[in-house]
């Protein structure tokens, strides 16, 4: 099988990013984002995605985690998109509901080529460490647009703050893990009576 893989960069006046992601990964990751928190979610994220993951993230977080965060997510979804090429063969839609200690979290896709969101997490705390809480939604937006793609998360249950994002990391690799996969029963084909994703 060939490797489904992609490197992408991203340089801007507020973040330089390199990334390199295999789709058929063992889970592996040597992440730098200058971030310690979203370090962590994105190590969750490519074990339990089962991706090997490379990021090397210089941002500007003397102002705040914000454009790192949402670049990263963008660099991230494209990634992605590069690796799947034209999505033949793959299994497209993927969904998981994850228990996380109290909470539980529910994430589906669609690679579909289309943007959409639904996201539904109460977030009790402001912060978590010196990680901005309301940026976990950032992410997902941007992983959304970077990769063309439906996400929704929702939070079934839950009330600690760490434990409710990282569930959502969690769940998202897991549903991704699953949408990512190539589909034997249809080899080759594209998942659209369409004949395209985009």
């Amino acid at each position: 099988m060939q490797m489904r893989s992609a490197e992408c960069a991203r340089a801007t006046t507020e973040t330089d990013i390199t990334m390199r992601l295999v789709l058929d990964g063992a889970g592996r990751y040597t992440i730098e984002t200058g971030c310690g928190f979203l370090n962590h979610m994105l190590e969750l994220f490519a074990r339990h995605g089962c991706f090997d993951l490379t990021i090397a993230c210089k941002g500007d977080v003397q102002v705040d985690y914000h454009h790192t965060v949402e670049d990263i997510a963008i660099v991230l979804g494209r990634a992605f998109s590069e690796a799947l090429g034209d999505r033949a063969g793959i299994c497209r839609y993927g969904s998981c509901i994850l228990p996380m200690d109290e909470a539980l979290i529910l994430a589906a896709v669609d690679i579909s080529g289309r943007p959409a969101v639904g996201y539904a997490l109460e977030i009790p705390a402001g912060k978590v460490g010196d990680f901005d809480t309301e940026l976990a939604e950032e992410f997902v937006q941007g992983f959304a647009r970077g990769l063309g793609c439906a996400v929704h998360v929702r939070q079934l249950a839950g009330k600690n703050s760490h434990h409710i994002i990282e569930g959502m990391f969690k769940a998202l690799a897991r549903a991704l893990r699953q949408a990512v996969a190539l589909d034997e029963r249809c080899a080759g084909e594209i998942p659209s009576t369409k004949g395209i994703l985009v």
